[in-house]
């Protein structure tokens, strides 16, 4: 999962942009063509809105939560709600389950159960907080594995065993990036850049260049000045994401949490990573690919190599790796 620690740089005078806050994160709108801007961004506020009402685990009225009245049948659901488990599934069978999106009871238990931004506000921890995190006291049991989620995507039938909670924030927001600037692109007719919560996705025309991308590893605002290793990109298509433990942590019992969990062990990956930025052919590969590496730990840079993903991976202690390409820094 990415939180802003990725962020696009309008770099050119042809590039319009927009920012704003939804669905529990930082959202950016870039477009080549200044006088589609409204248009693109009228758009975008009407598929973000609904994403939250299908796909949200912190919504009573949500799809996602009504489900569980369900459970264990074949239920109809939404073309969005089924294309977004689709998402989540997709991330499960290429990491072999690393990416799991039946945690939901499971993040819950760890103190991660309202918007974050209400969390946050009665935690002592910051965003940028890179101690180590705490040794985790909550017992926790993980029940039924994402392999017996039954989507059948073409009929609209969704079954999701009793018990699991089912939580799509590990892929939801760059599979809907995804979607969402092609449609955009191929309505109006001009280059899209998506950016939700660092999960960005570009579509349609090319600026000159390339799209101008900041990798950060505090979270913040890519205008002014951050703490720790950054650099300047550009990607010419396809998506880029960037995974952080360094981002939405919590406290919870007396330990420090974050948001990204190791499916194995129930609780946040103790990974030698604070961030893994990965580019891919979509935002959602980028996605399932940086999270992935955050569990994974040791091994990622040879996986991500033999994957041919181009991927930066920032350890505790700041040194940076690079592997598979990844695209030389552009002057800022």
């Amino acid at each position: 999962m990415s939180v802003t620690s990725t962020l696009p740089l309008v770099r050119s005078g042809q590039l319009s942009s927009a920012d704003w806050n939804a669905i529990g994160t930082t959202i950016r709108l870039v477009v080549t063509d200044a006088a589609q801007l409204g248009s693109a961004r009228a758009m975008l506020v009407d598929d973000l809105a609904a994403l939250d009402a299908a796909c949200s685990r912190f919504r009573d009225d949500s799809e996602l939560i009504r489900l569980e009245a369900s459970a264990g049948q074949a239920t109809r659901v939404s073309a969005l709600l089924a294309g977004a488990v689709r998402a989540a599934l997709r991330g499960a069978r290429l990491t072999g389950g690393h990416v799991d999106p039946t945690l939901g009871r499971t993040m819950e238990s760890l103190g991660y159960d309202r918007d974050f931004a209400l969390l946050q506000a009665n935690s002592e921890t910051s965003e940028g907080d890179t101690s180590p995190v705490g040794t985790v006291r909550v017992s926790v049991h993980h029940g039924p594995s994402w392999r017996q989620i039954k989507l059948d995507h073409d009929a609209g039938l969704l079954t999701v065993p009793a018990g699991i909670r089912l939580d799509l924030g590990a892929t939801a927001k760059a599979w809907a990036a995804d979607e969402c600037a092609q449609r955009i692109a191929g309505a109006l007719h001009c280059g899209v850049l998506v950016s939700l919560g660092g999960d960005i996705a570009v579509a349609g025309d090319l600026p000159a260049g390339g799209w101008a991308i900041q990798v950060q590893d505090v979270t913040g605002d890519p205008s002014t000045s951050v703490e720790g290793p950054t650099s300047v990109v550009a990607i010419q298509g396809g998506g880029l994401a960037t995974s952080s433990t360094t981002a939405r942590r919590w406290q919870h019992g007396g330990d420090v949490m974050h948001h990204i969990l190791d499916p194995r062990a129930g609780r946040p990956a103790d990974s030698i990573w604070r961030t893994v930025s990965v580019a891919a052919a979509s935002a959602l590969d980028a996605n399932i690919a940086s999270t992935a590496a955050v569990i994974r730990g040791r091994r990622s840079p040879g996986w991500l190599a033999a994957l041919g993903l181009p991927a930066r991976l920032v350890a505790i202690d700041g040194s940076v790796t690079t592997v598979a390409g990844w695209p030389e820094e552009i002057a800022s």
